[in-house]
């Protein structure tokens, strides 16, 4: 393929122009019309990684294999017709320009478009880990322990370069400088990091006692998925699980999650969130002490100047203690006088209410011979009344009686009625409940007879 593009070279290898310099802009810019005009648009693989959604709905991430990566570009016009929501750990296809962002300097790849072609290693490994233990119930919400609201001294599990760890003592310092920190050193990035991170939390268990530690946070910055796979180690997971203490996990940014984030009692979105969430209660209470002793000062402000007022009021009435003798002998004498009249005027109505009970007494003293006649009388004519009651009483019972006499059964049958009973002894009031041949009873005034029945007649 021809290159259309004037390089400052001679086809010697010369300068072409000796002594004049190009500006790197110059360059950059060459550099990029050479490799757009020399690589063809094509078809790369490989498994994203740092993927970045602008807000201006452009993408950003890094395409890459075992061996080598390449920043890639696409553009809210491309991105938007995408059948599917990239996601780090795919695997794709991308159709691709190859370019150069001047600005920088950045070898980096303008993507038309992107076809699905599976999850990247990395990514299957995390998921098929976390569904084993899930399965196993290690992430079971029902095991989460609450933070403590105010934690004695802070356990925190990270590199001691790193800036995850600025970033916690920085938090702190700001939000609750009285807690102490107990740092437990470990890679956090590396081939033998998940096992050395896995050990820290282990010393931290078994030292959470003699350290004085009540929370432990486990942190690292933000990164890729490789950057970030030590805390996807199983290892890792189970010691913090059996951990005595709460654990909390701030990884990575707000979109990065790790296996680490699933085991941990909670989990925060970065470190400087894993402090904020340590020094909650800390940061809480001094809000509300600020509030009280806001309160308690204008409450403070208030009574003193009530006081005041009160002061200022007991000021202008205050007089000399022989003006204030002689107001209240003053005062006694005419309370004096006050209470003789009014014991005199209450004597007087007594006086006049005794008077008026004895006349009344007087009045309603009973005759007791009057009332003895009375009683007399009343005798009499209870007594007359208990013999005319009893009189009548007895006459009704005569009648009664003789109403019962004449109904009872063996008056009726000394009129010349008769009762017949058959043979198991029941009544019988028709001719044809008897039964020819059979034996009947008849009761008379004056004896029974027995007979046998011949005949009936309806």
């Amino acid at each position: 393929m021809q290159n259309s593009t004037s390089l400052p070279y001679d086809d010697s290898g010369a300068p072409r122009g000796a002594g004049r310099a190009i500006s790197v802009s110059e360059l950059n810019r060459m550099a990029r019309e050479a490799l757009e005009s020399r690589i063809p648009l094509l078809w790369v693989s490989g498994e994203i990684s740092n993927l970045t959604r602008a807000p201006s709905g452009h993408l950003y991430f890094t395409l890459k294999d075992s061996q080598a990566q390449v920043r890639c570009t696409m553009w809210r016009n491309r991105s938007q017709l995408l059948p599917f929501r990239p996601e780090n750990g795919m695997r794709v296809d991308a159709r691709a320009l190859v370019t150069l962002y001047e600005a920088r300097g950045d070898f980096q790849l303008n993507v038309e478009a992107l076809r699905q072609t599976g999850q990247g290693d990395l990514f299957e490994a995390f998921l098929r880990l976390k569904e084993k233990l899930a399965t196993e119930g290690l992430f079971d919400p029902a095991a989460k322990r609450a933070l403590p609201h105010y934690p004695r001294r802070l356990g925190v599990v990270t590199s001691p370069a790193a800036a995850a760890w600025k970033d916690v003592l920085a938090t702190l310092q700001r939000r609750a400088p009285h807690l102490e920190v107990v740092l437990y050193p470990a890679p956090v990035q590396g081939a033998d990091a998940g096992a050395r991170l896995a050990d820290a939390v282990r010393s931290a268990d078994a030292r959470a006692a003699a350290d004085g530690i009540d929370l432990l946070l486990v942190v690292r910055g933000g990164g890729s998925i490789e950057d970030l796979w030590a805390f996807n180690d199983e290892s890792l997971a189970r010691a913090i699980r059996a951990c005595p203490v709460p654990v909390v996990s701030g990884v990575g940014h707000e979109t990065d999650f790790t296996i680490a984030d699933f085991a941990a009692d909670v989990r925060a979105a970065t470190p400087t969130g894993a402090a904020e969430l340590a020094s909650a209660g800390y940061h809480a209470a001094r809000a509300r002490l600020g509030e009280i002793g806001r309160s308690l000062s204008a409450g403070m402000d208030r009574r003193v100047h009530g006081l005041a007022q009160r002061l200022d009021r007991a000021a202008l009435r205050l007089v000399h203690p022989r003006e204030r003798l002689g107001l209240a002998r003053e005062r006694s004498e005419r309370l004096g006088v006050r209470l003789h009249a009014a014991m005199s005027r209450r004597l007087e109505r007594l006086r006049a209410s005794q008077q008026v009970l004895r006349l009344r007494l007087v009045a309603r003293r009973p005759d007791l011979q009057r009332e003895m006649e009375r009683c007399v009388r009343a005798g009499r004519r209870l007594a007359q009344a208990g013999e005319q009651i009893v009189q009548r009483r007895a006459e009704r019972l005569a009648t009664i009686a003789a109403h019962l006499q004449h109904l009872a059964p063996q008056a009726v049958l000394a009129r010349g009625y008769s009762i017949t009973r058959d043979a198991d002894g029941r009544i019988l009031r028709a001719a044809g409940d008897a039964t020819i041949g059979g034996e009947v009873s008849v009761e008379l005034a004056i004896g029974r007879l027995r007979a046998i029945v011949n005949s009936t007649e309806a």
